[in-house]
């Protein structure tokens, strides 16, 4: 093999697959033509595992406007001649290495990603993964990406939204950071990326070329890491200003009619842009790279070919209206330049003037190897879901602590603490469209200006869940981010995903990837959602060590009227506090499974989580009706640290208004307010799935029981909200200042 095995490492390739290449071409690939099967055919781009599971997913409704893959993201109808465009990607191993330019190029490809479509993007979201922040590198990282995320997107002004952020041991050295945007477009404006019609023209818009980010997506993203690489400088450099006047550049051109095709340049670059357009629209095309706009002086056609420099576009228009959409890119003070042709054969031909650099079949560059392998779990995989109430000593008896002193340290925790230190550093305001602010809801609202309507928005996943069952893990992340649309009165209606795994050619990790899928499958189909984009991200360990299953969930929901929304928080005090999906709080062995009050408390990862999907169906159909009616005063569903945490947040969060002065205490009512029951642990802190809290007034509570009954949701009134206290009969009795202070401090050590 005239090739050697360091330079098939550093683009991803096995000998294998080299040999496939051989043989497509019938013939030896020259070092470009290498270099361009590198990449799409790397795991990033190409999807080698993944594929063969994600068919899978239900992707279609009667609201789908967008085949999942078919386009840079999927695009819903809302009605009134409107599409909301939304995806979620992964810029993990970029930000291990450079966080703050990680995140912003994370943040800048999935914003370009919409404007793809033909969308504005309105709004920002993300997810991101760290390890314990008590040590210093973590601190390190999450400040970085943080920075990173804040820094880009205020600067292309596009409001940060809704996120969510966990620590754990397996994300120290692979954390992750997922984005996701949201836009905004008449149906009949929506773009495509596929270039159709032969002799039309490429034009290469945005940023000068540069050397960042080569082999991003083959050496970056579709390995593990290794202690002696030296990645910096395949992270991508971004310019968020000049992203900027690109989106408005970019929808100015749509606007004229006379732009084709439109795809952004992001994992691959050039290479993955024009061989992804033309495949999608069966043609071929012509590139001349001496037409390419470079920042740097002396590069190479591979680099060229490959570079992921940021800010970049690739349009596709009729050689009689280059002009006129050059005018618009000129007006901007963008570079346009023409780099190439459609054309009728399809053969990816890449030139240097008259010297000719590549010519590669199109189908074969855009197909990649698909493997379907066998999984199977570990010895240890099986032997840590068995869990039983005697493994877990009550606090009170190894001098852990009671209930109040449990529930202050579980709001402190920086799972569990509020990330008010994260999102104030993010404007969520610019473009007045936020309704539901961050923290102040389960989900973001956003209004729809000029129809009266709202979309919901938000984005969950747990790790522990999916490490300790794949298949209910992966049920229940979207259930959660589902359950959490519809705590502020918005019907779901679409899914994005992001899936985060370790190297899937390890039959433990592909075993993960295989059941977390076909548990979103199944709870997909349950819930009537669509998956209608994604991404998928493997290679996440080192030294062989592999990071949580961690499958993220994006959701999209739609509110008809704007005003018949919901808050967290409890608004008044004098409500009575009804919990829809359980008549009572159980104290079952697998309701502490992988629970966050396991975890801090007792060190431990254990249990098999469960879920009823037909009763999450029942629950949060309940839950919905009742806010569009106006007796849910407030929603807060039951997730990370149960029950008493759940309580502990809506009375925080009461009358918002004023902030933490303005919190409203509770009081219970349940019968074991007077008698302790045995393993009261698993019921106060116990996180069984299907539950949220509502708030009614006084003469509403039996009738929402009642309608409960009817639709076969257990239910059950848990106390009432008002004074200056949480209190739990015997068990706890907390003043609100102390609970806020613990909550909204948890996280304040990462930042002094």
């Amino acid at each position: 093999m005239p090739v050697s095995k360091e330079i098939l490492d550093e683009i991803a390739l096995s000998a294998v697959e080299y040999q496939m290449i051989v043989d497509r071409l019938d013939r030896e690939p020259n070092p470009v033509e290498l270099g361009m099967f590198g990449a799409l055919w790397s795991e990033h781009c190409g999807y080698k595992h993944s594929r063969p599971l994600l068919g899978m997913l239900p992707s279609t409704s009667s609201r789908t406007l967008s085949q999942a893959g078919a386009e840079n993201a999927g695009a819903i109808d809302i009605g009134d001649g409107l599409a909301v465009v939304f995806k979620v990607e992964s810029h993990n191993h970029p930000s291990a290495v450079e966080p703050l330019q990680g995140a912003a190029t994370g943040v800048g490809g999935i914003v370009r990603d919409i404007l793809a479509m033909g969308a504005r993007p309105i709004a920002l979201l993300n997810s991101l993964r760290f390890g314990p922040p008590d040590l210093l590198t973590n601190r390190r990282l999450l400040r970085g990406v943080v920075d990173g995320i804040g820094w880009y997107g205020n600067c292309i002004g596009v409001p940060d939204v809704a996120g969510e952020i966990y620590f754990d041991e397996s994300y120290s050295q692979n954390p992750l950071v997922n984005a996701m945007c949201v836009g905004i477009a008449r149906i009949e404006d929506l773009a495509s990326a596929a270039a159709t019609t032969p002799g039309d023209v490429l034009l290469l818009v945005g940023a000068g070329t540069g050397r960042d980010g080569i082999h991003g997506a083959s050496g970056l993203a579709s390995r593990t890491f290794e202690e002696e690489q030296e990645l910096r400088p395949t992270v991508q450099v971004g310019n968020p200003f000049l992203e900027k006047v690109l989106i408005e550049a970019c929808l100015e051109a749509l606007s004229t009619g006379k732009v084709r095709a439109l795809q952004d340049l992001g994992a691959a670059g050039l290479t993955s842009a024009a061989v992804e357009s033309v495949a999608r629209g069966q043609r071929g095309f012509a590139l001349d790279i001496t037409q390419v706009h470079r920042r740097e002086d002396g590069m190479t056609a591979y680099e060229v070919m490959l570079s992921e420099s940021q800010e970049r576009m690739l349009l596709v228009a009729a050689p009689e209206h280059v002009q006129d959409v050059s005018a618009v890119f000129e007006k901007w003070d963008v570079t346009c330049r023409a780099v190439g042709v459609v054309t009728e054969e399809q053969v990816a031909r890449v030139s240097e003037g008259s010297n000719s650099l590549a010519a590669a079949p199109v189908p074969h560059l855009a197909d990649a190897p698909r493997y379907r392998l066998t999984g199977k779990p570990s010895a240890e995989d099986e032997a840590r879901r068995h869990l039983q109430l005697s493994d877990v000593p009550l606090p009170s008896d190894v001098d852990l602590g009671d209930a109040g002193e449990i529930l202050l340290r579980l709001l402190a925790s920086p799972n569990v603490a509020s990330k008010r230190h994260v999102y104030r550093q993010y404007d969520h305001q610019v473009q007045t469209n936020t309704v539901v602010e961050p923290g102040s809801g389960d989900a973001a609202v956003l209004r729809i200006k000029e129809t009266g309507k709202a979309i919901a928005v938000a984005i969950d996943g747990n790790g522990r869940h999916c490490f300790l069952d794949p298949y209910r893990g992966g049920q229940r992340v979207v259930a959660e981010v589902a359950r959490n649309l519809t705590c502020v009165g918005a019907e779901p209606i679409a899914l994005t995903d992001c899936l985060n795994f370790g190297n899937p050619e390890r039959p433990d990790i592909y075993y993960q990837l295989e059941r977390c899928i076909e548990g979103m499958a199944d709870a997909c189909r349950e819930l009537g959602l669509p998956v209608v984009s994604g991404n998928v991200s493997l290679y996440n360990e080192s030294q062989g060590a592999a990071i949580f299953p961690t499958p993220i969930v994006g959701g999209l929901g739609l509110l008809e009227d704007a005003r018949k929304h919901c808050g967290a928080g409890f608004p008044a005090g004098g409500l009575v506090v009804v919990l829809l999906g359980a008549n009572e709080l159980t104290t079952a062995s697998n309701d502490l499974a992988g629970s966050e009050y396991l975890s801090t408390i007792h060190g431990m990862i254990r249990g098999r989580p469960e879920i009823n999907l037909s009763l999450e169906r029942r629950v949060q159909d309940l839950c919905r009706r009742l806010i569009a009616d106006g007796v849910a005063l407030s929603a807060h569903d039951c997730s990370d640290g149960g029950f008493a945490v759940a309580l502990a947040e809506s009375c925080i969060l009461g009358d918002t208004r004023v902030g933490v002065g303005g919190s409203v205490g509770f009081t219970a009512s349940m019968p074991f307010a007077e008698s302790i029951p045995a393993r009261w642990d698993a019921a106060l802190f116990g996180e069984a799935p299907s539950r949220i809290l509502v708030s009614v007034a006084p003469e509403a509570a039996s009738a929402v029981l009642d309608a409960a009954l009817e639709a076969g949701v257990p239910a059950c009134v848990v106390g009432e909200s008002g004074g200056s206290r949480l209190s739990i009969g015997p068990l706890i009795d907390v003043d609100l200042m102390e609970l806020s202070d613990a909550w909204y401090g948890g996280l304040s050590p990462v930042w002094s």
